[in-house]
């Protein structure tokens, strides 16, 4: 099928109750396990490309790669801009050929903060009056209407983000301790990543003033995560897509639980309302993303195969390895996320 418009897929996803995987195409060779996997589940896909990508590959490179494989794919793929974080970067990927725009206003709000105030990034008084206060609210609004007219003048679907998916650096700069490998949290700083959660009523209004067609929404998980031990805020999840009929979006995957027995592996009391990737899905979340966890498993196959430091080594059997390692998760992200044979 190759190469899709986003707005059918994810909607078709939505209504049937499963959701569709969007992995980051780093490489050519992340790029090729990401279209071969799809292809051997018979599932559509997301194929993202950040601005971060794009700069390391080189614009024209990034986007001619992505696009070869796309096009040439047996199931349906869709070519995704990741975290846009302003209308330039939305235009000049809808201009080449972009079947699906993400444009994140809390992104660039908080880079304003960031470079205003010279430091990494806000104090927690800062960051929770940067994401959930009414004035952050109206100019994510504003500015995220602006680029969907663009956005569907050219027929292409606008995910957009509410609430902040937060980072390490984020817990770090708010002044509260965190492990990425291990994902516990105090209760000051559990308290902390909450008060980041979408609001619902913000969110029922976001939807109904921009006309965005899937929503981000920031719910439990964080960004780079080492290991899956993060449970979801099931019921606020309930809560946004009992207000907005759009499909809801999950960034930050590699960290989160996947199924509500592995809670008890890893030794996780979850509280009434948390539950895993998979009551997440039931509760309305119809793209997935993934991006950490394939780069780590990429890179723990290279370094296990990579020959002595002065012995040399044929650079394409260690990729290949790696590709062949990379594929595997990919096809068991798609059959947790339930797309396998939905393409």
């Amino acid at each position: 099928m190759g190469l899709v418009s986003g707005k059918e897929v994810l909607e078709r996803a939505y209504r049937g109750g499963y959701a569709i995987g969007a992995f980051n195409g780093t490489n050519i060779e992340i790029t090729r396990a990401i279209i071969e996997a799809a292809e051997e589940e018979s599932a559509p896909v997301f194929l993202q490309l950040s601005m971060g990508i794009l700069d390391y590959l080189g614009f024209e490179i990034g986007v001619g790669m992505a696009m070869a494989a796309a096009s040439s794919a047996k199931v349906p793929v869709v070519l995704h801009l990741d975290h846009g974080r302003n209308l330039e970067q939305c235009v000049l990927c809808l201009r080449n050929g972009f079947t699906s725009i993400m444009y994140d206003g809390t992104e660039k709000l908080l880079e304003e903060i960031r470079a205003k105030e010279g430091s990494k990034g806000p104090d927690s008084d800062t960051l929770i009056k940067a994401i959930n206060s009414r004035e952050a609210l109206e100019r994510n609004i504003s500015e995220t209407r602006r680029i969907a007219e663009i956005v569907h003048a050219c027929e292409i679907p606008l995910e957009a983000e509410l609430g902040r998916i937060p980072r390490d650096s984020d817990f770090h700069a708010a002044g509260y301790e965190f492990d990425n490998r291990s994902g516990r949290l105090t209760p000051e700083a559990k308290s902390f990543l909450e008060s980041l959660y979408v609001v619902p009523d913000f969110a029922e209004e976001f939807v109904e003033e921009t006309g965005c067609d899937s929503l981000a929404i920031a719910c439990g998980s964080i960004h780079g995560m080492l290991a899956p031990l993060r449970p979801l805020n099931i019921r606020r999840i309930e809560e946004i897509a009992s207000r907005v009929d759009i499909p809801l979006v999950l960034h930050g995957t590699s960290g989160v639980l996947q199924k509500i027995e592995d809670a008890e592996k890893f030794d996780l009391v979850l509280e009434k309302d948390e539950g895993s990737i998979q009551e997440a899905i039931s509760a309305g979340i119809a793209k997935i993303n993934v991006s950490t966890d394939l780069q780590k498993v990429f890179l723990k196959s290279v370094e296990e195969n990579f020959p002595e430091k002065d012995s040399g080594g044929n650079l394409r059997k260690i990729f290949a390895g790696a590709r062949e390692k990379l594929k595997d998760r990919i096809r068991f992200y798609i059959r947790l996320f339930g797309s396998s044979g939905k393409a």
